[in-house]
């Protein structure tokens, strides 16, 4: 996490949420998993590794040897790559993330990349330190931001996506754009805060007055049209939209 962001980002209400504003005046709100749903959402994805793990093990018995060489390959590959690769590919979600309304992001809200991925999963092997997560739960009930080491390490938070009560939860769009076009932008001169501030703008946009709505959207797009190479004549929503999709599929 940058000095920036840290400057940025101050804790606010009861319910552990950050309130990051950014130059623009879009504030960016994340609220902070506590650690009764991570552990939830841990053990629903234990549940899944476990059931392929033994299933592997009944189709490999007959094996001998090989098999088990090969099931020892795969424990590895499962336990380590599962939550590497929902994470980086399904928008910071394994399947007990999405199950319980948690995602796991970089400061800022700004999707977590493969190798902050991969260092917060490495260090899980401190975490779990000297058995049942002793050493994880501890620090994630000391820390302000609710992180064990392995996000600490990576700069990496693990927030709601969603809220308790349906009318909260509207207010929040959740936004996924294929870039199209856009996969040939030179974006390399938006920066992660520019992309964080257009994101915050999207997901909340619904609930946004309309004339608020289009005039940050035509403040944002003309200051950041720009910066991109190639950028085409899209509305200004669109561009924006096109603009994250294209930042997100270069930086993985």
């Amino acid at each position: 996490m940058s000095t920036q962001d840290q400057d940025r980002a101050i804790p606010v209400g009861f319910e552990d949420r950050l309130a990051i504003s950014t130059p623009e005046g879009v504030e960016v709100e994340l609220t902070l998993a506590g650690i009764g749903s991570r552990f939830i959402a841990g053990g629903i994805d234990w549940v899944i590794q476990i059931f392929v793990l033994v299933a592997l093990a009944v189709i490999l018995r007959e094996v001998g040897d090989i098999g088990s060489a090969i099931l020892a390959s795969a424990f590895f590959a499962v336990i380590f790559f599962y939550d590497v690769l929902f994470e980086v590919l399904g928008g910071g979600r394994t399947p007990g993330k999405r199950a319980t309304g948690l995602r796991v992001v970089r400061s800022g809200g700004r999707p977590i990349t493969f190798v902050r991925s991969a260092l917060r999963n490495i260090l899980r092997i401190i975490d779990i330190l000297p058995g049942f997560y002793a050493i994880g739960m501890t620090v994630i009930f000391i820390t302000p931001r609710n992180q064990r080491v392995g996000d600490l390490a990576a700069g990496t938070l693990v927030v709601r996506d969603r809220y308790g009560d349906r009318e909260r939860g509207a207010a929040i769009e959740t936004f996924q754009a294929d870039p199209g076009l856009a996969a040939n932008w030179d974006v390399s001169a938006v920066s992660g805060d520019d992309v964080a501030t257009v994101r915050a703008f999207l997901e909340r946009r619904l609930t946004l007055d309309p004339m608020a709505r289009g005039e940050i959207a035509s403040q944002l797009a003309s200051r950041l049209r720009p910066l991109v190479g190639g950028a085409n004549e899209a509305g200004d929503e669109r561009f924006l939209e096109m603009l994250v999709a294209a930042k997100m599929r270069r930086e993985r």
